[in-house]
């Protein structure tokens, strides 16, 4: 098992912790030490994984735009270098295209410096092979050699060679959308009659507006946010935040444009909002990104998380399409595409809620960009029909009200106390005839509420990384969330090693 101080850094398939401070007396996570250890230790795994001596080994390097990104970069570059390891300097890069790099650059990996959404103090390390990123597994195998403090010693110094690797990237984009969109009037400015509005972050994705479409014709005024900035001084860069959805929506329509689309810092994951202003993200976002792909991949296998809605699934099942809710991460939703694909099925998309969505035709890369690209074009396919986006989602239900909460576990709880939890409520809802089970269900506990006063669901599961029990529930009625709510109340409330107050806070 790991140690408190290498748990503490791992976050589920990634590497994540404090990288910067204002307080010269708070230590933090992500230290000169602990990075180079982590390095030391990719670089003994990868030489075991790939088979290859150090000196034949090539890694590229790219990071987003936070503040600690150079110093962690410094000391990732130099501690592979001093393992005889060929670097490639990629600077400024997306997540998405870091994985690109391994096929592009034909190197052995490739580490991508961000922390995603999180906030500007946080750093981590993404890391990707030829067979995509590591899973949780490899990450806890890379920290035991960490902790181990195992070490290479080289006899000579790789070499570092700067890479400028978003030109492949953005030609790779601007290609999509000319090919897809065929506009027979003008081939190279497919995009001259639409604005688009880009909010950025501050992070990496300020290149979607400048490289890909304005070369391509759209009029991107009123894009914001496309300078990077570690500081992120615009809001939040996170697509689930409401105060970012709420800034994209207003900013689109002030400007009149046709469309929104928002990144998160490092570009893997988007939402978009249509000319009215209205959020196309979370279960909107999915319908309609299954909306599109069913088009092409009738009666097709769509891969999503699992605090999905029943309406999405209803959604899906109209459109011919089979939903297939799994566990949450999404490294975990891919995986299961890319297993579904091989077991002869066809799967072309994997998307979670957060707005991580991998396409069988990106090589199953979650990528936010591409994600825009798809939904630009279908904008350009809609508008030629006189339609509009939302008009691909227009029998989606959704619900009346909803929530998420999350209940930690006191520290003086057992380890078992949440597999207990979720094994009672499994039991009552086998005996209950007020609630039934969801037997269709591969994390947590899943339970419907049929009465005509409730119309509604719960999913109660564990964190992927925190001693929590997370709740999910929607109600299709009015205030049947109250009463779903009283009903997990009543049965948590004997748990005494279980924190309810947020529960409490919304009776």
């Amino acid at each position: 098992m790991l140690n408190d101080v290498w748990k503490k850094i791992k976050n589920g398939s990634d590497i994540r912790g404090t990288a910067s401070s204002k307080d010269p007396n708070l230590k933090i996570d992500l230290s000169n030490e602990v990075i180079e250890k982590i390095c030391q230790a990719f670089a003994v795994w990868i030489s075991k994984k790939s088979g290859l001596d150090y000196s034949d080994i090539t890694i590229a390097v790219g990071h987003d735009s936070r503040l600690s990104a150079m110093r962690i970069k410094n000391v990732v570059i130099n501690t592979l270098r001093h393992s005889g390891i060929t670097v490639y300097d990629c600077s400024l890069t997306s997540t998405p295209a870091m994985f690109m790099a391994v096929s592009v650059l034909q190197c052995t990996a490739s580490i991508q410096i961000t922390a995603s959404h999180q906030p500007s103090d946080k750093n981590g390390l993404k890391f990707f092979t030829s067979q995509g990123g590591l899973t949780s597994k490899d990450i806890e195998d890379i920290l035991k050699i960490a902790r181990e403090n195992n070490r290479v010693s080289a006899k000579m110094r790789g070499k570092v060679r700067t890479v400028n690797l978003m030109t492949h990237y953005y030609e790779k984009l601007r290609k999509l959308i000319k090919s897809e969109v065929n506009s027979q009037e003008d081939y190279d400015k497919p995009l001259k009659d639409f604005k688009v509005v880009i909010d950025a972050g501050n992070g990496v994705g300020g290149f979607f507006a400048t490289e890909i479409l304005k070369p391509l014709g759209a009029d991107i005024s009123g894009s914001v946010g496309l300078k990077p900035d570690g500081n992120f001084p615009l809001h939040v860069s996170n697509p689930e935040s409401k105060e970012a959805m709420e800034y994209i929506s207003k900013v689109t329509l002030e400007s009149q444009a046709d469309i929104g689309i928002i990144f998160d810092t490092d570009v893997d994951r988007a939402a978009i909002v249509d000319s009215s202003g209205k959020e196309i993200s979370q279960t909107k976002l999915i319908a309609l990104v299954s909306a599109i792909v069913l088009k092409n991949y009738p009666h097709s296998v769509i891969v999503t998380d699992s605090v999905t809605s029943e309406s999405l699934r209803n959604f899906i099942d109209k459109l011919g399409g089979y939903q297939f809710r799994y566990k949450r991460g999404y490294r975990n939703v891919i995986r299961m595409a890319q297993k579904i694909n091989q077991n002869g099925k066809v799967c072309p998309l994997a998307i979670e809620s957060s707005g991580h969505a991998a396409f069988k035709d990106n090589d199953f890369i979650d990528d936010g960009a591409y994600l825009a690209c798809k939904i630009i074009i279908e904008m350009v396919s809609l508008r030629r029909k006189g339609k509009a986006l939302f008009d691909l989602i227009k029998d989606l239900i959704m619900p009346v009200s909803d929530v998420h909460m999350r209940f930690p576990l006191s520290e003086t709880s057992e380890s078992h106390d949440a597999d207990r939890i979720l094994k009672d409520l499994e039991a009552y809802s086998k005996s209950s005839k007020l609630v039934e089970l969801d037997n269709d269900n591969v994390e947590g506990i899943r339970i419907h509420f049929p009465a005509k006063h409730q119309k509604g669901w719960l999913l109660l599961r564990k964190s992927l990384h925190d001693p929590v029990l997370t709740l999910y529930a929607e109600s299709y009625v009015g205030g049947g969330i109250k009463s779903i709510l009283d009903f997990t109340k009543q049965f948590l409330k004997k748990y005494s090693f279980l924190d309810l107050n947020e529960l409490e806070k919304n009776q």
